[in-house]
């Protein structure tokens, strides 16, 4: 038995009828895309967002002091003079850590003066030389302390800005003379975090930065409340945290305890809670599409019983059934492949449009949106994909459906 040779399919035939049936159903090819236009848009501009939100919560973070590990003395025994963090421990932290490149140390003192015949409270904060690298302070105006601040006990200070405004309304506060009671500083600078700690460190809203060696000239006091280390890279933050309450612990006494952190843990719950906010938005998007993707194997199914009389003419001048099931598939891979690509674009221009126009404003700092080439990639072949997978289902059934019957349907 001489087997019966398949018919070829003419790809140019079948795709010129799928094109002009769509022009012929403009309105509804227009109104089933536009839910693939929505869905691969989403996809695109969830993951921008999400990226966005997580740099820009990372950034934050980062901001108040890059590989940062910070620490103070917790417990003691009776004598707790002899088991604070002096400028000795951080000397040896910096020598004895290769990982370590800046150490800082601070004490803090609260302070009260007359201001326009009211009590205020400030806070006098006796820094180390690299306490500015470490906590990225922001000079307004003026400079930082250098070595012969620190070496010569000069008695100069810095203002927050806040502070700076209450103090000097009139004018530049550098070079100013400062009394605090019976102490006299120089100005010789203003300053701001660079992100703000809500007073929840040493820096507050009312601020007064001198040379640490002061305050151990004034109080008597020759050990830091707070020190700061700086690794070189976040990968070394947690090995240096350890290592710094070790060295900690083998230079003081065995009752002695360290508190000694990083933000490490904070960054690692903030990108966590990214990937789950982004993976979440992500499932909802994709949602949106399979809903599309529905409303695509609807509209087909329609069509395909609109068209059942001429389904059946041209199975009867000798279309294929392959032709007629391409023919139908390709009409769904349009509307979902059109949609995605102006979904694509629409995501692509609108993050692209606001990073223009945050050129344009002081106010957005640093935040930019950026966009995904994955998620781009993803939205198109997922598009595309829900046209493929929910067309196929009204295309085989127009393949089926019988000459004879297809011909008497009205």
């Amino acid at each position: 038995m001489t087997a019966t040779p398949r018919r070829p399919v003419f790809w140019n035939e079948t795709w010129h009828l799928a094109l002009q049936a769509l022009r012929a159903n403009k309105v509804r090819a227009t109104l089933t895309m536009l839910g693939v236009i929505i869905g691969s848009a989403c996809i695109v501009l969830v993951v921008t967002v999400a990226l966005a939100g997580k740099r820009y919560i990372i950034s934050e973070i980062e901001g108040v002091g890059s590989n940062l590990v910070y620490g103070n003395l917790i417990g003691t025994g009776s004598e707790p003079a002899i088991d604070q963090v002096t400028p000795g421990d951080l000397q040896a932290m910096q020598q004895q850590i290769p990982a370590i490149v800046h150490v800082a140390g601070t004490h803090d003192l609260p302070m009260t003066i007359s201001l326009s015949g009211h009590a205020k409270v400030i806070n006098l904060v006796g820094v180390t030389e690299q306490f500015q690298q470490i906590r990225n302070l922001v000079i307004l105006r003026g400079r930082y302390f250098d070595q012969d601040d620190m070496m010569t006990r000069s008695k100069v200070c810095l203002l927050t800005d806040h502070l700076a405004h209450l103090l000097f309304p009139d004018g530049n506060p550098v070079g100013q003379d400062l009394q605090l009671r019976e102490l006299h500083f120089t100005v010789i600078g203003t300053f701001k975090e660079r992100v703000a700690t809500f007073e929840q460190s040493e820096i507050r809203q009312d601020s007064v930065l001198i040379p640490f060696m002061l305050i151990k000239d004034y109080v008597g006091a020759d050990y830091f409340k707070t020190f700061y280390v700086q690794a070189d890279t976040p990968e070394d933050v947690p090995q240096v945290q350890t290592q710094v309450g070790q060295l900690l612990r083998s230079r003081h006494r065995p009752g002695a305890q360290y508190d000694v952190e990083s933000l490490t843990g904070i960054l690692n719950a903030a990108r966590d809670i990214s990937a789950a906010l982004t993976l979440l938005l992500v499932v909802i998007a994709l949602i949106a599409l399979v809903i599309s993707g529905i409303g695509i194997m609807n509209i087909m199914l329609v069509t395909v019983t609109e068209r059942t009389r001429e389904i059946g003419i041209r199975k009867a001048i000798g279309a294929p059934r392959a032709a007629i099931l391409y023919q139908f598939v390709l009409e769904a891979v349009m509307i979902s492949g059109t949609g995605a690509f102006l979904g694509v674009l629409i995501g692509v221009a609108i993050p692209a449009f606001a990073n223009f126009l945050l050129k344009f404003t002081s106010v957005a700092g640093d935040i930019k949106f950026p966009i995904s080439w994955v998620s781009v990639v993803l939205a198109f072949v997922v598009s595309c994909s829900t046209g493929l997978v929910f067309g196929y289902i009204p295309a085989n059934r127009a393949a089926k459906l019988h000459p004879t019957e297809s011909l008497r349907y009205e």
